[in-house]
């Protein structure tokens, strides 16, 4: 396996992992252990196994957000609910919308726990926590028993992995995060630049602001605002060193131990699209290409 295979495995099941950033089951749990409706809800669940960090920390890890946006609600959702109830009230929510969505006969089967354990061997594989700090605290949540809550554990701790080391080559490239967030809409794999602009928290005058210096950069054609060739070509440097950065894992795991995950796990993922747990709107026109 190759890390550019292995890159495309993780980015096939990683929407096993964000359905919990879209399912009802989150909201109401993490409303019930004590937090605030709305954005509240995506940066303490997604936070909160770091314990209770400020804003700025929140800000750098999360990476393409507003800061404004952020300190809005960090640090005071740890005001309302101890970090450990919001993890806890994020994975009965996992488990409660994965029962919903694909089923008891499923979340119940050989399938899953023989899913679980494959990923598992991925995840428990990673080499370390160094350089690494949103993956760092998703690893010191203890491991789940029930096969499809371990499931997507173990799928929530290589995103996160991954993700760390995805900034990290942003970094190299010199995309800040507004700019990185800018130029993946562009590619159409991402949201819909709307989207993108508003549930990331940028002003108009932000988001152009950025845009004006991407073109002096060239990055961005412009006329069209559309990815120039040097901006398409700074884009893959970027998803072939994340690749790199995700890869040992993968490669613990082997090619035909992912092989089998995807045959196993594609069904389910289908379910979730074909159930329109994410809304195909809020996403640009190659959404579901892997770059």
């Amino acid at each position: 396996m190759d890390a550019q295979t292995a890159g495309k495995t993780g980015r096939t099941l990683e929407l096993l992992h964000s359905l919990a950033y879209f399912v009802p089951e989150t909201e109401q749990e993490l409303v019930a252990a004590g937090l605030e409706p709305g954005r509240m809800i995506y940066f303490a669940g997604r936070s909160a196994p770091l314990g209770t960090p400020p804003a700025t920390v929140v800000t750098s890890t999360f990476y393409n957000f507003n800061p404004e946006l952020i300190g809005s609600v960090i640090p005071r959702a740890w005001e309302l609910a101890k970090p450990s109830e919001i993890v806890a009230a994020r994975y009965r929510a996992i488990d409660a919308a994965y029962v919903r969505l694909l089923g008891a006969d499923v979340t119940g089967s050989s399938d899953m726990a023989e899913a679980a354990e494959l990923v598992s061997i991925a995840a428990r594989n990673i080499p370390g926590v160094e350089g690494r700090p949103l993956y760092a605290g998703w690893a010191s949540v203890e491991w789940p028993t029930v096969p499809h809550v371990a499931f997507w554990h173990a799928l929530t701790l290589l995103r996160e992995y991954r993700g760390d080391g995805h900034i990290a080559a942003l970094q190299t490239a010199d995309l800040n995060g507004l700019d990185a967030l800018i130029t993946h809409t562009a590619t159409g794999i991402g949201f819909q630049k709307k989207f993108a602009q508003t549930r990331r928290g940028w002003s108009q005058e932000q988001w152009n602001e950025a845009v004006e210096s991407l073109k002096d950069r060239e990055l961005l054609d412009r006329a069209t605002g559309e990815l120039t060739e040097d901006g398409q070509d700074l884009r893959d440097v970027v998803e072939d060193l994340t690749d790199d950065l995700a890869f040992a894992p993968w490669d613990a795991l082997g090619e035909s131990g992912a092989k089998r995950l995807l045959e196993i796990a594609a069904p389910w993922r289908a379910a979730l699209v074909e159930q329109e747990v994410f809304p195909t709107a809020l996403f640009g026109p190659r959404f579901g290409e892997m770059r």
